[in-house]
């Protein structure tokens, strides 16, 4: 029977073989896909996807108008609202630690 070390070397060895397939079998797709759009005259805009020279078809995140409450440990500002909260302020809740420490 195998040893531990020895399975992982042989399983880290699949998954580097399947990368390399996968990167493979990608580049042909690729390469057919581009065909194909040429062949009938589509562009990337007609997928609904962003143009090469346009970059992406929705604007930058907005920014938060409202003024910031707290200051993360590595000067994060956060309003507070709702939504996702920050990854510093879940670590900070996760630690069962107060976010009143880290008001302005």
């Amino acid at each position: 029977m195998a040893t531990y070390s020895e399975l992982m070397a042989q399983a880290q060895n699949l998954m580097a073989q399947a990368e390399q397939a996968r990167k493979t079998e990608l580049a042909g797709v690729i390469a057919d896909i581009k065909a194909r759009m040429k062949q009938y005259g589509i562009t990337v805009a007609d997928l609904g996807g962003a143009s090469a020279a346009g970059g992406a078809k929705r604007g930058p995140k907005a920014k938060s108008t409202a003024a910031p409450k707290y200051r993360g440990p590595n000067g994060e500002l956060w309003a507070g609202g709702p939504g996702r909260k920050p990854q510093w302020v879940r670590d900070v809740l996760a630690a069962g630690k107060n976010l009143d420490a880290y008001r302005i």
